[in-house]
């Protein structure tokens, strides 16, 4: 394993880190315990400077150099929120917070990150400033999007970021990366269909919006299968649905829920404007009256083609060239480092976690044989982005 000699003590220590954090999982903005672990960790590693609550409970560490002549900047991301899951992997350092658990492995890019920021810290071999951005709310709350609201990139400006994510079935050792949409765009879709309810004995004195919710649904799964060309991706998936209270009585209001998921801004474009007419007409048809909301959540997350390159550079100085690929196929799961790849050009690359549950599964855990591989990954791409002249 090309594994930095540094590791070999810091190991156990890491080790320990990420069980803790997984040991006491918190959602979204909540981090408030993991992020003040992780900046009391930046400051005993002599982390120039420390700023917390940025984007809420976000942390920012800035690290300088021995040298400043190139004056370039470059931001490292991490994530550190865990999911309404309840923890079934039988660990010792199982959660401890009912209902909460670390099923995406968070934990691990937060120690892999905080590994990295320590060692950077402490050698100060590279030219220029590395800044380590620690993100709550990545499942659902669009952290990175508030830390860059609060300033993130105004106050601390990178020229390129990077991000990077355990991959499940990947076998430890082993990189993934691929240039342009990697990840799927998240927005959430509420329809609502109205009619006028009644008794089901009569039902031609009502307006029945059972029948018609009923025809929504099937006029919405036309959506992406045929409307959108086949060789560009898209899901609508309609998951919910509610309405009503008791057997014999037609209800006056039906509400459905779903996601739409796409790797093309322009698709997601369509997909929005052609949703809310079709309800509408749909439900008309019926006598009823139907109204799409639109949400966006999360955009494309597209890696820029250079800095794809750039990363997978570092990764086979680490790995070696048979262990990393830059053909990753692309997934309709989101990723909100899309907002800081909208805004920095950058790149996100997968590191392998090996034979473990799936992400978002009650027995997944991170595998802490990875950290070894992301610390190094990251010490790698900064000497390589940032090298003494």
């Amino acid at each position: 394993m090309a594994i930095e000699n540094w590791l070999a003590s810091d190991f156990e220590r890491l080790v320990a880190f990420r069980r803790d954090l997984h040991a006491h999982p918190e959602l979204l903005y909540e981090t408030r315990r993991t992020a003040a672990r992780v900046a009391e960790a930046l400051r005993a590693a002599g982390v120039d400077e420390v700023h917390e609550g940025i984007g809420q409970t976000g942390v920012v560490g800035v690290i300088h150099g021995q040298s400043n002549a190139s004056g370039r900047t470059i931001g490292l991301r991490a994530d550190m929120d865990a999911l309404p899951i309840l923890e079934d992997t039988g660990a010792d350092w199982a959660s401890t917070t009912p209902g909460v658990m670390h099923a995406c492995g968070h934990d691990g890019h937060t120690t892999m990150l905080l590994g990295a920021a320590g060692q950077l810290a402490r050698s100060r071999a590279f030219d220029g400033t590395v800044i380590v951005i620690f993100q709550p709310a990545e499942e659902g709350g669009a952290g990175a999007r508030a830390m860059i609201q609060d300033g993130l990139f105004d106050r601390w400006p990178c020229d390129e970021v990077y991000g990077m994510h355990n991959r499940p079935g990947l076998e430890v050792g082993r990189f993934t990366i691929a240039p342009g949409p990697i990840m799927g765009s998240v927005d959430e879709i509420r329809i609502t269909v109205s009619g006028k309810g009644g008794h089901a004995a009569t039902p031609h004195k009502t307006h029945d919006p059972m029948p018609a919710a009923a025809a929504v649904i099937q006029a919405v799964q036309t959506l992406s299968a045929r409307t959108i060309d086949p060789f560009d991706a898209a899901v609508v998936s309609l998951c919910t649905i509610a309405g009503g209270n008791a057997f014999n009585v037609i209800p006056q209001e039906i509400q459905i829920t779903g996601t739409v998921r796409t790797l093309r801004e322009d698709v997601r474009d369509h997909l929005e404007q052609r949703l809310a007419g079709l309800v509408e007409q749909v439900a008309a048809g019926f006598g009823c009256t139907g109204v799409a909301e639109y949400i966006r959540h999360y955009p494309v997350t597209v890696n820029h083609a250079e800095h794809t390159e750039l990363a997978a550079d570092a990764a086979r100085a680490v790995a070696g060239a048979d262990n990393v690929t830059t053909d990753m196929p692309p997934t309709l799961g989101g990723e909100d480092f899309s907002f800081m790849l909208n805004e920095v050009p950058g790149a996100m690359i997968n590191v392998g976690n090996g034979p473990s549950a799936d992400l978002h599964h009650p027995a997944y855990d991170f595998d802490d044989e990875v950290i070894g591989w992301g610390c190094s990954y990251w010490t790698t791409l900064v000497r390589q982005r940032l090298p003494v002249g």
